[in-house]
């Protein structure tokens, strides 16, 4: 352990706010370790959303809400190594399962707190939507595992990922369809997690980190 005057300097050279111009799926703890307590952090966050933290007291961890959507550069060597869905889906093994789509789809493609819920609770899916002669159409894989929606749902691989979708979305709806600014962000050493409604007593889901 450091001696007691190390750790007074240490604290006094803190800084009072971070201010992140690229997008992080995960809070560097490093970042909270250099900001003083009750300094912010301001980051984007993930493919949507940024979040406004601040550092608790004791100086352990940072708390702070979603403050609405941003898309920025994501930070060096995040995409890297990523796999289109047409490459996840000519590689993925094992059966194709088809099954009618329970629910329209325009939602996934214009509701901006819906996909900021499905990001929350699937963070390594990535969905995109786009129209063709049949009408709107989305995809989603996570890299092994794949699923095509439009009036019938294809999903192959490890995963069931229509499934899981499906699964999410009837939560959001259950929960009450919460905006994207009911979400927090808790940031501690070794984990950290979305909340929503309150950091303590809110349903929260795990990043990995």
């Amino acid at each position: 352990m450091r001696p007691l005057r190390q750790r007074r300097q240490a604290r006094q050279h803190r800084i009072g706010r971070v201010m992140a111009t690229f997008a992080v799926d995960e809070v560097p703890w490093s970042w909270v370790a250099r900001t003083r307590p009750g300094g912010r952090i301001v980051t984007p966050w993930g493919r949507l959303g940024h979040v406004a933290l601040t550092v608790a007291e004791d100086g352990l961890s940072a708390t702070g809400w979603m403050q609405g959507l941003a898309q920025f550069m994501p930070a060096r060597g995040a995409g890297r190594g990523r796999v289109s869905y047409q490459q996840v889906r000519a590689a993925a093994a094992g059966p194709v399962d088809m099954r009618p789509a329970v629910r329209q789809l325009e939602p996934l493609r214009d509701d901006i707190h819906l996909r900021f819920a499905l990001r929350v609770a699937l963070p390594d899916v990535h969905i995109t939507t786009a129209e063709d002669g049949d009408g709107l159409n989305a995809w989603l894989h996570d890299g092994s595992s794949w699923a095509a929606l439009s009036a019938v749902a294809h999903q192959g691989g490890p995963r069931r990922l229509a499934d899981e979708l499906d699964a999410a979305w009837d939560r959001w709806l259950g929960d009450g369809s919460p905006a994207l600014y009911d979400y927090g962000m808790t940031v501690e050493p070794h984990r950290q997690y979305v909340w929503c409604a309150d950091p303590v007593t809110g349903p929260r889901w795990p990043l990995p980190v």
